[in-house]
């Protein structure tokens, strides 16, 4: 098994940047593929990104893109998530996910392994 913990979230200002960060622990010889969902209140959880083992491998949520940059640190079992130009849309819980089956996706019953999330609040 692996353990997840994230952080990074906080309060910050609409045109404001956060970098989340996940850390995994355990069993971290296993190849994971990881992700960041998000998740606001009244809503299902929504994809934001994943990127495989290697990090050449990389997907992003539709409303996300050109604004968050995911990465990967294998050395520091370590996954990042760079969000810029925030939006008031863009607060809610993000948590980390993660896979040892290979591939990415963006479903979220593929991921197996899940942080307890940390709160990202963008204010207008």
């Amino acid at each position: 098994q692996v353990q997840l913990v994230e952080s990074g979230g906080g309060l910050v200002q609409a045109g404001g940047s956060l970098r989340l960060s996940c850390e995994a622990s355990g069993r971290t010889s296993t190849r994971y593929t990881v992700a960041w969902f998000r998740q606001a209140p009244g809503k299902e959880r929504e994809f934001v990104a994943t990127i495989g083992w290697s990090g050449l491998t990389i997907r992003y949520g539709h409303s996300m893109k050109g604004r968050f940059t995911i990465s990967r640190d294998n050395a520091k079992n370590m996954v990042y998530l760079q969000m810029n130009s925030l939006k008031p849309e863009d607060t809610a819980v993000y948590y980390c996910a993660a896979d040892g089956r290979g591939g990415v996706s963006s479903i979220r019953d593929t991921y197996e392994y899940w942080g307890q999330g940390t709160q990202v609040t963008v204010s207008s």
